[in-house]
């Protein structure tokens, strides 16, 4: 496969640059980014979810930095469907710049328009609600065309993006349900059509690329749930994707067929379904509902808990509920547990782990793909040769997967007859470069990663001091210090997570000689008479850091985070009265401040 190996030669030719910015090589933070002339359109604009090793963040997103530094040219955006790994960005993107406007599916867009509420940048774009078949314009360059397709949440899309050098088309994530629980098909036809008429260059998910056959329909689940949900004696719960709306319309359904009520926990769960019942793609009695605190009222044969936690989040409701940390929520014996979802690589350990304390708590936990209680909403296999049968793209780029996903992408559209040199497998932030005749790499822009908590944007040093705190603990050392250079007392020296076969005292002793040292071997170089004492108390600072990490890192054999406290006289004692109010003014006598080291 072409894997970076041709770069389009310049020429004459009118080219479309496409820069995907996230959801290559990984899973999620779906981000990609089309160029024509002086004109950008974005595709999507998704988060991600933090690793083990990523301490205090909460999501994940792409480098925004080309965007930011290109924001004049952007004219819109188009939004495929409202899952988070596609919408979940979008707030905290434009904290940055505007997005003139976006258009997207009604479901995803009544859900993002809460996030832009709540993120207080709902002026800084407009939402505009598309139906199957709108074609909207996007600046002078581009025409975004919808096309229904099947997924697992409702109102997904297809997009076919007219160029002036032909029709891009992007999968968005699909898989092919004949049987759509609620009646929505995929629009093949249309897709035919584009591939009869030409399509220049398809972006296809490549998320279940390595099954074989394809995806079951959403509507099989139907019976396994069914027949659990008639053979549990006593409270159910069950946890999915809260965006999964089909899934959650078929537990409601079963909820009122065997005759239970259904509360409602997590805030992910209830906000999507109140958008998806207002929009009608959840249906059921306003009755069947029932406030969590009534619950404990009604028969355990009667309740069916509804919530969120599918994947082990920390926070999340099913999470909480397994550590006994849920304030309304406590498992009994005899509850069954439903887990209708499979957990997403990376969360495996959370999901087995939330699954083990419940059952240890006396519930029945029922889990895992020979249960038949979950399938997924990616296509697999034969349907992502449906895909490329109908659409017979002349240039082909697989995205949405990991590396070796994208490969077997790749092979497969050759094996179906598009030639090897026309198809390309890239990276994030790769520019592909496209003309009506040639496809390849030219170039690429900045693609790393932006970690987000609750206070915001993380920089890197910022996370360098996470790790370093996780694994080897942090030294804290206080010392005040005179205008002869002297320790005023002997340093103070706390130490806290550090594995250490030194005795704290021998360790104190070790700082105060490590301090007394720098101190007397370089005070001449820190202090200056210039008709008054001048200190450079920023380079003190400095060295006795530089001293303190070195003597750790022997002692310790770790490299623990070093915290030093430096305190300073506020005056030396005075020549003239003059010379003083200088000095309160200098920077180099500022209040004393906590010194953190960076050396990491």
């Amino acid at each position: 496969m072409n894997q970076m190996s041709k770069v389009i030669k310049k020429n004459n030719q009118s080219t479309v640059k496409i820069i995907p910015l996230g959801g290559l090589h990984e899973i999620g933070k779906n981000t990609c980014v089309f160029e024509y002339e002086d004109e950008i359109i974005l595709l999507d604009a998704g988060l991600g979810f933090p690793s083990d090793q990523m301490h205090g963040i909460n999501i994940v997103l792409p480098d925004m930095t080309y965007l930011r530094e290109n924001s004049h040219r952007i004219k819109g955006m188009i939004v495929t469907h409202g899952h988070e790994d596609h919408i979940g960005g979008i707030a905290y993107h434009l904290k940055q710049f505007d997005i003139p406007v976006i258009y997207g599916p009604r479901l995803a867009m009544s859900l993002l328009g809460d996030k832009l509420e709540e993120a207080g940048v709902s002026d800084r774009t407009t939402l505009k609600s598309v139906l199957p078949r709108d074609i909207v314009q996007i600046g002078q360059h581009f025409r975004a065309e919808y096309i229904r397709n099947t997924h697992s949440i409702a109102d997904s899309f297809t997009v076919a993006i007219h160029t002036p050098i032909g029709v891009i088309i992007h999968s968005g994530d699909f898989k092919i349900d004949h049987t759509p629980v609620d009646g929505e098909h995929f629009d093949l036809q249309k897709l035919a059509e584009h591939g009869a008429n030409g399509v220049l260059c398809l972006l296809s998910d490549s998320t279940n690329a390595e099954v074989p056959g394809h995806t079951p329909s959403e509507r099989s689940v139907y019976p396994n749930l069914d027949r659990i949900f008639g053979q549990a004696e006593g409270r159910l719960m069950v946890t999915t994707f809260s965006s999964s709306v089909h899934r959650v319309n078929m537990i409601l359904d079963l909820a009122q067929k065997h005759g239970r009520k259904v509360a409602v926990v997590g805030r992910s769960m209830l906000n999507v379904i109140a958008h998806a019942r207002k929009l009608g793609y959840i249906q059921c009695r306003d009755d069947i509902f029932e406030p969590l605190r009534s619950v404990n009222r009604l028969p355990d044969n009667k309740v069916l808990i509804l919530c969120t936690g599918s994947q082990g989040e920390t926070l999340a409701a099913m999470t909480r509920i397994s550590r006994g940390e849920h304030r309304q929520v406590s498992v009994r014996p005899g509850d069954t547990i439903v887990f209708s979802a499979n957990p997403i690589p990376g969360n495996t350990i959370g999901v087995v782990n939330t699954i083990d304390r419940l059952m240890m708590q006396g519930a029945k936990v029922i889990y895992g793909r020979r249960e038949g209680i979950h399938v997924s909403g990616h296509g697999a296999r034969e349907d992502h040769k449906l895909m490329l049968n109908l659409t017979r793209p002349k240039f082909f780029v697989p995205v949405h997967g990991e590396h070796r996903m994208l490969v077997e992408h790749a092979g497969m559209a050759k094996a179906m007859g598009i030639p090897e040199e026309n198809i390309v497998i890239i990276k994030n932030g790769h520019i592909i470069e496209l003309t009506q005749d040639s496809i390849g790499v030219n170039g690429e822009v900045p693609s790393g990663i932006e970690l987000v908590d609750r206070a915001g944007i993380v920089q890197d040093d910022v996370m360098k001091e996470r790790q370093q705190l996780a694994e080897d603990g942090v030294v804290t050392v206080a010392a005040a210090i005179d205008w002869s250079g002297k320790l005023v007392a002997s340093p103070a020296l706390h130490l806290r997570g550090v594995v250490t076969s030194v005795e704290q005292s021998l360790l104190q002793q070790l700082v105060s000689r490590t301090i007394e040292r720098i101190l007397s071997d370089r005070w001449s170089d820190f202090s200056h008479e210039d008709g008054e004492t001048e200190i450079n108390w920023t380079e003190v600072r400095l060295e006795i850091e530089g001293g303190l990490q070195r003597l750790m890192k022997r002692e310790l054999r770790s490299r623990p985070l070093v915290v030093f406290l430096m305190q300073t006289p506020e005056q030396e004692p005075s020549k003239t009265k003059t010379a003083r109010k200088r000095r309160r003014s200098s920077s180099a006598s500022s209040t004393p401040a906590p010194v953190i080291s960076r050396h990491l």
